[in-house]
């Protein structure tokens, strides 16, 4: 028999967990994760050329495409969905793929996991080109599912990257570029929402952020392509205005209202003195940088 991925041995350190106060088990699982980060910052080299490779991709055209079983492709729904809100950009943009459809989301699709062939069809499906990006994001590198995905994407010429937590495995060398922050075993052995899950929301993190800042999606640390779609972003789009123009509350809270209630088009506005429709205008040629849009009505 095949030695067990780390991510499925048992922990040394948590055998005896089920005799455990609460407390202790509280105290146990938090000295695991303390590794976490330090796991991740040893692979932050892979994660730059990850992002290097996405934004690659992203600046003519191409797409971000997220790809996973279980609570790896749950975690990649989930980065994919946060994007359009806190960036702006549009819902297709970055997408997140999971075995089983969107249903498995919310309720357990172990079976689909097994399917090598359906991670290609699905990347079919999505019409997945040379011109995209697809990672791959599997904690025990060996899913079919999520292995086939990946393969099929390089193949294509797509850029590939995966996630995993596994290193020297399948997924490693069907990637372009493989980011394996190893975090050892689980507490709960094999179970790897926990210490894997951790390192690969992390690791999601930042290619997502760290991609939309390199195209021009943040000024400063101000999202300032962010959507107020409620009472509580509205407040913090006055209070990026406010930052970004030198407004008072009052002043910000006018030009939120003069852009239509977007940040991005209140800006353009108010650094070019143009009207709504000509700075929405020039946003949507300018893919909704705001700096490309405020330079192409200066120049």
């Amino acid at each position: 028999m095949s030695e067990l991925p780390i991510t499925e041995q048992e922990n040394e350190r948590s055998r005896g967990l089920d005799t455990l106060t609460v407390e202790a088990t509280l105290a146990l699982i938090n000295d695991e994760d303390h590794g976490v980060p330090a796991a991740v910052r040893r692979e932050l080299p892979s994660i730059a050329r990850a992002v290097e490779g996405v934004v690659a991709r992203l600046r003519v055209g191409g797409r971000l495409i997220y790809v996973g079983t279980g609570t790896s492709g749950r975690l990649g729904v989930l980065d994919a969905s946060e994007c359009p809100p806190t960036f702006g950009v549009p819902a297709d943009l970055i997408q997140g793929l999971i075995a089983g459809g969107y249903d498995a989301c919310h309720r357990a699709v172990e079976a689909s996991e097994d399917d090598r062939e359906a991670g290609a069809a699905d990347l079919e499906l999505r019409g997945v080109t040379a011109a995209d990006a697809v990672i791959g994001i599997a904690a025990s590198g060996r899913t079919p599912y999520t292995v086939g995905a990946v393969a099929h994407a390089r193949a294509l010429g797509a850029f590939t990257a995966a996630v995993t937590c596994v290193p020297g495995s399948a997924i490693t060398d069907a990637a372009e570029v493989a980011i394996v922050p190893v975090v050892g075993p689980e507490v709960v052995a094999g179970s790897t929402r926990m210490k894997a899950g951790t390192a690969q929301k992390l690791v999601l993190n930042m290619i997502s952020t760290t991609a939309m800042i390199q195209l021009g999606y943040v000024r400063g640390n101000r999202m300032t392509n962010m959507r107020a779609r409620n009472s509580k972003l509205q407040a913090r789009a006055v209070r990026i205005l406010q930052s970004e123009l030198g407004l008072d509350e009052a002043a910000a809270t006018a030009a939120l209202e003069a852009g239509g209630g977007d940040v991005a088009t209140a800006v353009v506005m108010a650094r070019t003195g143009r009207t709504l429709v000509v700075a929405s205008d020039a946003l949507q040629q300018a893919g909704g940088v705001i700096e490309r849009a405020i330079a192409s009505l200066s120049s």
